[in-house]
């Protein structure tokens, strides 16, 4: 890890012994301050998009995996009045899973992806999504704060989405 140094540029950082991240948190948060390196966040989504199934071992059965990327509201998060993730639709065309938004309509989400297509986004401009019908696992890792200043997110959705050829 790198954190500025007083002259500018950027200094290296151990991480076992500089990092924040390294100590135990004060708050213990469910929905915020999750690390992981690159490599691991794959492995989980191999393990999503293969319903649960890791290296040849089953980590979750497939039937919860089928219920956790399944829509667990009402309707929409527009329905549910939660345009909070969702800033330019209004949460049309997206449901909730367990831990993941799941696209409910393409078109109403404005996404090139996949009716039930899941994903997520962090706070530093990263964002994951799995598309079982294209059999596509995504991850960003950009870390950029604030995420609002260039529209990384969507523009790599773009970029692969015109990269899918049969």
């Amino acid at each position: 890890m790198s954190l500025p140094s007083r002259r500018g540029g950027l200094k290296l950082i151990d991480p076992a012994t500089g990092s924040r991240f390294a100590t135990p948190p004060k708050l213990l948060s469910g929905g915020g301050g999750l690390t992981s390196t690159t490599a691991d966040y794959l492995r989980f989504c191999h393990m999503l998009r293969n319903k649960g199934i890791l290296d040849g071992q089953r980590v979750l059965g497939r039937k919860t995996v089928e219920f956790m990327t399944g829509n667990h509201l009402p309707g929409s998060m527009a329905d549910m009045g939660q345009p909070r993730f969702n800033n330019g639709h209004m949460g049309a065309g997206l449901g909730f899973g367990l831990g993941f938004a799941v696209v409910l309509d393409p078109a109403l989400a404005q996404t090139q992806g996949s009716t039930g297509e899941y994903y997520w986004t962090g706070l530093a401009n990263t964002q994951f999504w799995i598309d079982p019908s294209e059999e596509l696992i995504v991850i960003q890792m950009a870390q950029l704060i604030p995420s609002s200043l260039l529209p990384l997110r969507r523009e790599l959705r773009s970029l692969v989405s015109q990269a899918l050829v049969d």
